[in-house]
């Protein structure tokens, strides 16, 4: 049976704000979650300490660094960094527009999972805009390779995510998570997975002035002779770590800028792989096509959705 998609754009319903620390920066920083009209999309905005501001729509366009998160602009002292819990959530709730202000140059860390965010946006509520939502349907195998690393997107009568990673350590090893993404399923089986790392890189990245906020109320922290220090253990029976790589890959191809009808699978991967194949699909025209539900109708199965004319304004652009 197919999917069922929500056929019409949201946001959220009412403001709300956060507080924690930034994973990198150790800094405490504050975020608060805005209401948005239809077409807004998700724009995230830095409060700067001289009252000036930083602005970005969260599209692929303006993706930046990805190397140990994924960050919006290429100026470190405007940017926005470590956005992909967020994004996660916002996806997986099937949230369209909201404006993210922020004043700092992270998002907060908080538990290292998705989790509070989704919480906190289940608390307000979710709106329905009454206004077409788009789609990218992927149309056409897209695969990009990295040494033994590759991601590909794949035509599929939904959302799905085929996730696997292979790492040098008898506690993680090769996990795979495979599902079809809906928020129940998010819920339940990626949203608490927390970020993690490894004891033996923590002085080189306190050195190169990363994970200064990185703790084990906010982090999986694996030590030298390959077990968790945590004192409650995991949150998934052996397998958070892939269930996180996979909540970091919702996050990351949220910044499509528009939900996908498409199985996207990866080896190995990471933000930077993500980045990279979401730009390939979106760099190929023939690789897909943008289409919205047929009829005024709340849900509708992920066949059921017809090809639109896209104009000069795209989703997923600047």
């Amino acid at each position: 049976m197919a999917i069922a998609l929500l056929g019409f754009q949201t946001t959220i319903a009412a403001p709300l704000t956060l507080t924690g620390i930034g994973v990198h920066s150790g800094r405490e920083v504050s975020i608060t979650l805005q209401p948005a009209e239809a077409g807004t999309g998700i724009v995230f905005v830095r409060q700067h300490d001289d009252g000036s501001t930083s602005e970005y729509r969260a599209v692929s366009a303006h993706v930046g660094n990805t190397d140990l998160c994924t960050v919006l602009g290429t100026n470190p002292a405007r940017s926005v960094a470590t956005i992909e819990h967020v994004m996660a959530a916002f996806y997986a709730l099937g949230l369209d527009n909201v404006v993210v202000e922020v004043d700092g140059a992270e998002m907060p860390i908080m538990d290292g999972s998705s989790e509070v965010f989704i919480d906190a946006i289940e608390q307000v509520g979710i709106t329905n805009l009454g206004v077409k939502r788009r789609y990218i349907r992927v149309t056409k195998p897209v695969r990009i390779e990295a040494g033994a690393s590759w991601s590909e997107f794949r035509p599929y009568d939904g959302t799905r995510f085929e996730v696997e990673i292979d790492f040098d350590s008898k506690l993680i090893g090769r996990q795979t998570w495979e599902g079809d993404l809906t928020a129940e399923t998010f819920k339940a089986e990626l949203s608490r997975a927390r970020t993690f790392g490894f004891m033996r890189d923590v002085e080189r990245l306190w050195a190169a002035g990363f994970a200064l906020g990185s703790s084990l109320e906010n982090s999986v922290v694996i030590s030298d002779d390959d077990t968790v220090i945590n004192v409650e253990g995991l949150r998934y029976d052996k397998d958070e770590f892939v269930r996180h790589k996979t909540l970091d890959a919702v996050g990351d191809l949220a910044l499509a800028g528009a939900q996908f009808i498409g199985c996207y699978r990866s080896y190995r991967g990471g933000h930077k792989m993500n980045a990279n194949a979401l730009k390939a699909l979106l760099s190929d025209p023939t690789a897909y096509e943008v289409v919205e539900a047929p009829s005024r109708s709340h849900q509708v199965r992920a066949r059921e959705f017809v090809p639109v004319q896209v104009s000069e304004f795209a989703p997923w652009s600047a």
